[in-house]
């Protein structure tokens, strides 16, 4: 951590890192009923949307935990008007809601609180969700959501459907949902043309890269009610040496907050620093064309290791090999996430079979990227990386 709570919240209040960043006040109306609106400092002008059905009234930007190691951090973004929080069972190899559940000490009824669990069994489902509020030290979650499904049977499986009503139904979780790494338009169109309307929120990956047709189905889906709160907007949140002192995150942000049908977006906080960075764009969400041409010269930059996880490689790959899967572990390697552990722990989920290893078997590889990526390189680099 690059300073202690106390000190970032001497450093500098939301106004002065607006000050600072040049930016205006173009932000979605304050909305005094949101949960710790009325404890926000002085100075700070959080914005708020409504998450689809639900009704809730949460920040445009919310805490993504994937990688935050301190409980100081996710207080110090709640002080600056956060009231949303998304973390996992898997997160951080467990540890990651025990580190939300110190962090919610006194701001429990500020904050929303959403969490995930992976596919499994009935039996293990249940047990991972008492597992959940255990750790994170509350009685019932906001939002307990169906993690990382990318087919659409996913969705209708009606084991994890009677898991996920009977969560509601007991109390457990007050609202449910499914998160989406690929695939992710037939998936948002999967959920909110379910005729018994059963989950009512979407975490999906969205950003600049993003094909046409998922803005179309996050449309769709906000206007059958879901809620839709984006992840992966960084695209990768790759520093790159060709961007010297600018950088594209802010960006990035405020391009996924052009979209109304767009809750909430939830960057990873690791550090106060991001906290600053990233709260500071509920304060000037407007897209300036300054942004689009740092956001064009980001594009350019990643273009050689950018995946869109299309998954339309995999057609033309006579082993079948899991591409994205592996290329969303060089990712969380070699991009802002920049975690050996996190990108080893999601390579290994992948079946030996059609992993990186599969790839000796070919002399030359035949897999072909529809957007240009060198598919090949990437597969060594995985071998390299996770042999």
């Amino acid at each position: 951590m690059d300073m202690n709570r106390r000190a970032f919240l001497k450093f500098s209040s939301f106004g002065a890192v607006m000050a600072a960043s040049g930016g205006s006040f173009a932000a979605d109306q304050p909305v005094p009923g949101a949960p710790g609106a009325e404890a926000i400092p002085k100075g700070v002008t959080p914005a708020y949307r409504t998450l689809g059905r639900t009704g809730m009234k949460i920040t445009v930007i919310g805490v993504g935990a994937l990688k935050t190691p301190d409980p100081a951090i996710f207080q110090a973004a709640f002080d600056r008007g956060v009231n949303y929080i998304d973390t996992a069972r898997v997160y951080l190899n467990g540890r990651s809601e025990k580190l939300v559940g110190e962090a919610l000490k006194g701001y429990r009824d500020k904050v929303y609180v959403a969490t995930k669990i992976k596919p499994g069994t009935k039996d293990q489902m249940r047990a991972l969700m008492k597992e959940s509020l255990g750790d994170l030290k509350v009685d019932y979650v906001d939002l307990m959501q169906l993690h990382d499904i990318s087919v659409k049977d996913g969705v209708y499986n009606k084991d994890y459907r009677e898991v996920f009503a009977e969560a509601k139904k007991q109390g457990l979780a007050r609202f449910i949902g499914v998160t989406v790494h690929k695939n992710e338009a037939e998936m948002l169109d999967a959920v909110s043309q379910d005729p018994e309307k059963l989950y009512d929120t979407v975490l999906v990956t969205y950003n600049f890269k993003s094909d046409p047709g998922v803005k179309a189905a996050i449309e769709r889906a906000a206007q059958a009610g879901i809620g839709i709160v984006a992840m992966k907007t960084q695209a990768g949140g790759y520093n790159s040496k060709e961007f010297g002192d600018i950088k594209p995150h802010q960006a990035a942000l405020k391009w996924v907050l052009q979209d109304k049908n767009v809750a909430a977006a939830i960057p990873g906080m690791d550090s106060l620093s991001h906290v600053v960075e990233d709260t500071a764009v509920m304060g000037m969400m407007q897209l300036t064309q300054a942004d689009v041409e740092t956001l064009k010269r980001y594009e350019v930059a990643i273009a050689s290791y950018y995946c869109h996880r299309c998954d339309r490689c995999r057609e033309t790959c006579p082993m079948r090999v899991n591409i994205s899967e592996i290329n969303r572990s060089l990712m969380y390697a070699e991009g802002g996430y920049n975690s050996l552990s996190l990108a080893r722990a999601t390579y290994r989920d992948i079946p030996t079979a059609v992993s990186a290893a599969a790839c000796v078997n070919c002399a030359q590889c035949a897999a072909a990227c529809p957007h240009g990526l060198n598919i090949g390189e990437r597969m060594s680099r995985a071998q390299e990386l996770f042999a």
